[in-house]
């Protein structure tokens, strides 16, 4: 039961993904005897800032994870912003410090990058194509630039975007040579699906598989369904896949952390988390 005391995490964004949070992360909660809970609340986009900044006075509030629509919109909205959103361009986790200041965090990459490494793919002087420069894409494109990679490739049919997040990462990590504006796989070690093409089976593919190489490492970060078509076409030509949920529960580890509550791992949160 949450009370006053509880330690309240807000979830602002669409409905969907902010129930998921708290179907993962409350049961966490209450296994470990922690008074926390995250709370979904979903807010449109003209109501947002006024509501962001309302919420922040409540005494008990810890922080909020942010989904779409309000990412970006958030960055104009807090103290001060972590260099992982700042090359982002967006952020998913906002931290009341306890001067009341707000910072702002980014963990989508971290994610991805952490379930990854867990698998055992190891990117230094790889070449690597993520197809999407939105939130998730370009969170996961900044992880990857610092992990030593040679060539990031970067698509987006919104060809301002991949090139402000080459502007970004160029920045930071001018080592990383980086490619706009093709989405073909051909000699690509590291294949990331950013978008949300996958979410239907009748979805075209984002890449053209019969161009990706057996061995590549192939992920996609669709949560609807695991096994994607494009990654099911993956497997069967003996890539290593990673599915959109590993990046979900990579994460959330590095949400709790960054609000305070440490030693939760994937394993014990999906042990623990109830399914829809």
């Amino acid at each position: 039961m949450i009370s006053g005391t509880t330690t309240l995490i807000a979830h602002l964004g669409h409905p969907t993904h902010t129930f998921t949070s708290s179907l993962i992360c409350n049961p966490w909660f209450e296994k470990n005897g922690i008074d926390a809970a995250v709370v979904p609340m979903g807010i449109k986009a003209g109501d947002y800032p006024g509501f962001f900044r309302s919420l922040f006075t409540i005494t008990n509030i810890r922080g909020a994870l942010v989904t779409m629509p309000h990412k970006v919109t958030t960055m104009e909205l807090v103290d001060e912003i972590s260099s992982a959103a700042v090359i982002a361009g967006a952020t998913n986790a906002v931290l009341r410090r306890e001067d009341g200041s707000l910072l702002a965090g980014q963990f989508d990459g971290a994610g991805f990058v952490h379930g990854m490494l867990r698998k055992g793919f190891d990117p230094a002087g790889k070449r690597a194509l993520v197809v999407g420069s939105g939130g998730v894409g370009s969170s996961i494109a900044a992880s990857l630039a610092g992990l030593g990679l040679a060539e990031i490739g970067l698509f987006d049919p919104d060809i301002a975007a991949s090139e402000a997040l080459a502007q970004r990462i160029g920045r930071h990590y001018s080592d990383v040579r980086v490619v706009l504006g093709s989405r073909d796989p051909e000699g690509y070690d590291l294949i990331v699906n950013a978008t949300p093409l996958g979410m239907n089976d009748d979805d075209p593919l984002p890449v053209d598989v019969d161009r990706v190489a057996p061995g590549a490492y192939v992920g996609d970060v669709v949560l609807k369904t695991d096994i994607t078509p494009l990654l099911r076409a993956a497997a069967d030509k003996g890539c290593t896949i990673q599915v959109g949920s590993d990046m979900l529960f990579e994460l959330i580890p590095a949400y709790l952390e960054f609000f305070g509550f440490e030693g939760a791992t994937p394993d014990a949160l999906r042990a623990a988390a109830r399914r829809p």
